[in-house]
């Protein structure tokens, strides 16, 4: 079994809680693939991150993500810097999965994300990474993404409605 969709874009985009809407309207299971990496490795992603680096990170991140392309149902939602990894991209573009960017301002995010404390990308600097990342991280998300849902004004039920209509709008026209 595969995902239905998998979810990708910066922190604070609202791909967590939004996919956890989009499994329920949908009836489906919901996994997280930071969720995934801690599981597996026993450690928080800020420990794993403070201890080992974000390099040992990624590759732990890149396993979680080609076993769930392969095993996972429902709504699969990547760490933002998934998509960062050349095979990891190409991974998710193999499956055949219908992948939906959420999208916001720079402004948005960083009011998400706050003072970022369990993110260890951002604990720094969060509006200045958040900026970086979205010049590192969009040509990727861009290039596998079957399209864009933004996410500015609108409460993660609205933007989970909005992907569930996409979704069903793309499966009619098969």
């Amino acid at each position: 079994m595969t995902p239905k969709v998998v979810l990708v874009g910066l922190p604070g985009a609202g791909k967590s809680t939004t996919g956890r809407r989009l499994a329920k309207i949908l009836a489906v299971p919901f996994a997280d693939t930071d969720d995934l990496v801690e599981q597996d490795t026993g450690r928080p992603v800020t420990e794993i991150f403070a201890h080992v680096g974000e390099s040992a990170f990624r590759a732990a991140e890149h396993a979680v993500v080609v076993r769930a392309l392969a095993d996972a149902e429902g709504v699969l939602s990547l760490g933002g810097g998934a998509l960062t990894n050349p095979e990891t991209r190409a991974a998710v573009r193999a499956s055949g999965v219908p992948v939906v960017q959420l999208r916001a301002r720079l402004e948005t995010l960083g009011s998400r994300v706050g003072d970022a404390r369990t993110r260890p990308l951002l604990a720094d600097d969060p509006a200045g990474r958040l900026a970086e990342l979205a010049a590192e991280r969009t040509a990727a998300y861009d290039e596998v993404a079957a399209f864009v849902v933004d996410t500015d004004g609108k409460t993660p039920g609205q933007v989970a409605a909005s992907v569930a209509a996409r979704l069903h709008e793309r499966e009619v026209r098969r």
